[in-house]
């Protein structure tokens, strides 16, 4: 159990820190460092080539250099028409795609911790819960003691009371045992020692309606990460395409240089200038295939985002189906079965006091109240996890403004 210094973080201030600290999103924002550092490099030109060349040495004196033809020029290969453009274009798709990806990483660490979230704030309302109930219990144990001091009831009934103090406490290891899974998970999500001490400070909300499909399903397009960097794939596939098209575009090189000739040569200072091309139309099976591939490799990005959208509508679709089938879970206890169980603890409780019911079925409704109020709790909580669901499968916080909430408090 958390130490009582332990820092207590509202649900904001724990998405807060995550997207500030967390490894894997840091992670992510090395990889787009990394693309975008790429992008000039993709467009840049070869390195220029320097060349030293000596015609016509003599064998007999190979160090007389002065008898020769000496050559030094430089020169530098051109890219055909586009191809720089094209590589510079694709370099920068790979970045898109990198900073969608790490939107998409911020979003699922951001859900993680919704969840994580709720399960540590859930166990932390469980103990109150508890503690509560543990009062009651003793007061009942109280009042059996008191009835069994004048005879009116037998050392049974103060028997099934202890009985039923002891298992609560079988609760609290569980509670406990949750609280601390919770704790490192939520922990571990926001950068920190898993082992630090860490409390839950908020309330569980149920909204009064949810957002249609179809809204959903427009903000997913707008939205999803992995959506977008399934679309940045597939424009990236694509430039890859016209650039491998461009290969029947030839490169160039060019060079220019000085020559210094014999001391017989009537001129002895001479220049030259040098042009040259690759042939692509003679290699058109390499090409050609290159082509093939690049086109392939295009038609399968696009199927991909088009399998990838069509998964996503049916995540969403089953999101809200478990949201809504939580949210009216929610409800029920509220509005029925809490009520009801707390009425029939209410007239337990005189009707045991004025001894017309029997110690076992005060008992019961007292333990009635307590499952219905842990399960009323975990209903709550599986709303806002299965809320957290449908904020993943659309990739963006839902708009509230229009579904006030309830706050429930156990």
């Amino acid at each position: 159990m958390a130490a009582a210094s332990a820092p207590a973080l509202t649900l904001e201030e724990a998405e807060r820190i995550a997207l500030a600290r967390n490894p894997e999103i840091e992670v992510a924002a090395r990889r787009v460092a990394a693309a975008e550092a790429h992008v000039p490099v993709a467009g840049a030109l070869d390195d220029p080539m320097a060349m030293y060349r000596g015609w016509g040495i003599p064998l007999q004196q190979p160090w007389n250099l002065n008898a020769a033809q000496n050559m030094l020029s430089i020169s530098q290969t051109l890219p055909g028409s586009g191809k720089r453009a094209l590589r510079t274009s694709v370099a920068e798709s790979d970045a898109d795609v990198a900073k969608a990806q790490l939107e998409e990483t911020r979003l699922e660490v951001r859900v993680r911790v919704h969840k994580a979230f709720d399960d540590l704030l859930r166990a932390d309302d469980e103990m109150r819960i508890h503690d509560e109930h543990v009062g009651i219990a003793r007061q009942a144990i109280e009042a059996a003691r008191i009835k069994y001091a004048v005879g009116k009831v037998s050392q049974q009934d103060i028997l099934k009371a202890q009985v039923a103090l002891t298992g609560l406490a079988e609760h609290m290891i569980r509670f406990d045992h949750d609280a601390d899974l919770a704790r490192a998970r939520l922990n571990t999500l926001l950068g920190r020692d898993p082992a630090a001490p860490l409390t839950a400070r908020g309330e569980f909300a149920v909204l009064a309606a949810l957002p249609a499909a179809q809204k959903l399903d427009d903000l997913a397009l707008r939205s999803r990460p992995d959506l977008m960097a399934a679309g940045k794939a597939a424009q990236r596939s694509h430039k890859e395409q016209a650039l491998a098209k461009r290969a029947y575009a030839p490169d160039f090189t060019v060079s220019a240089g000085y020559m210094l000739m014999p001391p017989s040569s009537n001129m002895r200072n001479n220049y030259m200038v040098e042009g040259s091309m690759n042939l692509p139309w003679l290699n058109r099976r390499k090409h050609d295939a290159e082509i093939a591939e690049a086109t392939a490799q295009a038609t399968e990005q696009d199927a991909e985002l088009a399998a990838l959208r069509n998964a996503a509508f049916g995540e969403i679709q089953q999101a809200l189906v478990e949201a809504l089938a939580a949210q009216r879970l929610a409800h029920m206890y509220r509005d029925e079965l809490r009520p009801q169980a707390e009425a029939t603890l209410q007239s337990s409780v005189i009707a045991y006091e004025n001894d017309k019911t029997s110690f076992l079925d005060l008992l019961d409704s007292q333990m009635t109240v307590i499952n219905v109020d842990l399960a009323w709790l975990e209903a709550v909580a599986d709303f806002d996890a299965r809320l957290a669901d449908l904020e993943l499968a659309t990739g963006a916080p839902l708009d509230q403004s229009d579904s006030p909430a309830t706050e429930v408090k156990p």
